[in-house]
């Protein structure tokens, strides 16, 4: 008996690595200026080299004298400029090697006179359009990435915040409370819709409440690196529920909490007190829920305006409630009791601990990733 568990459990943890691997890549995958004074050129070069020698005379003596440019020399013997040149040379879908010359859209690898003269050519070209700096094609890149990975991660986060075993345990709880105090399907449905846009209110405006309050600061890339940590975390601890499920402690709603929510939800009878008790129950499950959300709220305040957060937050408070509303429909029109809906959310507890940890930790990893290798 004791060796089937032990098989089980290293079934259960080979899995755990496999499908995290997979979302990290999953993640990885979804990710793929500004007009300077006077038009800058990047010159990368290697002491010694003739052709680089050729180049450079050219910019002393024929560029600098007649334009209004800033040439900026890389010697390449210095790693950090060995690896910048990688990098242009992957953006412009260049060869890495010396001599380069990038200006505005275009890089200049030759140092016959056709191409000094179509660098001359280039170069005024991109003087009459203003033609930004060749780094700011990596800062666009760096906000591309960004954006990239911002939709995907609140459709993910907020879906693994929906089947959060917490906030369906309440519902189902207060919904039973009403059932009991009276069989009017209307006053279940009225009493269902109202606790859930009520926590949908509160959700939202603590969300946008936070994500403002962390711009005004002016921390947004410290708590985007918080943020990613805490993912990391709260996705260990939900594996850890998957494996070890009571064992050290648990991902949900402490349980010296539970006796007060059921005392709060047991004296609800009508629509307006759901709607009132939405608000207060939404603190009490904020140890429980607030994971997956602090984590999106750090990402959206590090990469989305203003308005675009109010969107991203709306859609993810839309996805975070969506499994309130079918279980008020499912309860509310007789197709299935609290009971047995309590019965379905326990029976899959540890799945939904395994799918939320999962999608935590590879969000987490990712967002580490990108800020080791300097993309964030």
């Amino acid at each position: 008996m004791t060796s089937n568990r032990n098989v089980q459990k290293e079934q259960k943890i080979y899995i755990l690595i496999r499908i995290s691997a997979f979302l990290v890549l999953l993640f990885q995958f979804s990710l793929p200026s500004e007009a300077a004074d006077s038009l800058e050129i990047l010159f990368f070069y290697e002491s010694g080299c003739p052709h680089c020698a050729r180049i450079n005379d050219f910019l002393n003596k024929r560029i600098n004298p007649n334009y209004p440019v800033v040439v900026r020399k890389y010697d390449i013997y210095k790693p950090e400029n060995v690896d910048l040149l990688f990098r242009l040379a992957d953006v412009y879908n260049a060869k890495g090697v010396t001599p380069t010359v990038f200006v505005g859209d275009t890089f200049i690898q030759e140092d016959n006179r056709k191409a000094l003269n179509k660098l001359e050519e280039v170069i005024r070209s991109a003087l009459r359009v203003q033609a930004p700096s060749p780094l700011s094609l990596l800062r666009e890149e760096k906000e591309g990435i960004k954006k990239r990975l911002t939709l995907p991660a609140v459709i993910g986060a907020a879906a693994v915040d929906a089947i959060n075993p917490c906030a369906c345990a309440v519902l189902t709880l207060l919904l039973g409370t009403i059932l009991l105090s009276s069989r009017r399907r209307n006053r279940v449905l009225g009493a269902g819709f109202a606790f859930t846009s009520s926590t949908f209110i509160s959700y939202f405006l603590m969300g946008f409440g936070l994500f403002s309050a962390i711009q005004m600061v002016g921390i947004q890339h410290y708590v985007y690196i918080g943020v990613a940590l805490i993912a990391i975390l709260v996705g260990l601890g939900n594996m850890k529920d998957y494996l070890w499920y009571g064992k050290w402690f648990k991902m949900e709603v402490p349980e010296s909490w539970r006796p007060k929510l059921k005392q709060i939800t047991s004296g609800v009878s009508s629509i307006p007190g759901a709607f009132s008790i939405g608000f207060l129950v939404s603190l009490f499950l904020l140890p429980c829920t607030s994971g997956p959300y602090i984590v999106i709220i750090g990402m959206l305040s590090d990469s989305s305006t203003r308005m675009q957060a109010v969107w991203l937050l709306l859609l993810y408070n839309l996805i975070f409630i969506l499994p309130f509303v079918i279980i008020t429909l499912v309860v509310g029109f007789g197709f299935a009791s609290t009971g047995r809906v309590e019965a379905w959310r326990k029976k899959r507890l540890e799945k939904l601990h395994l799918a939320t940890g999962l999608v935590m930790f590879a969000l987490g990893i990712t967002m580490i990733t990108l800020v080791i290798v300097g993309t964030i």
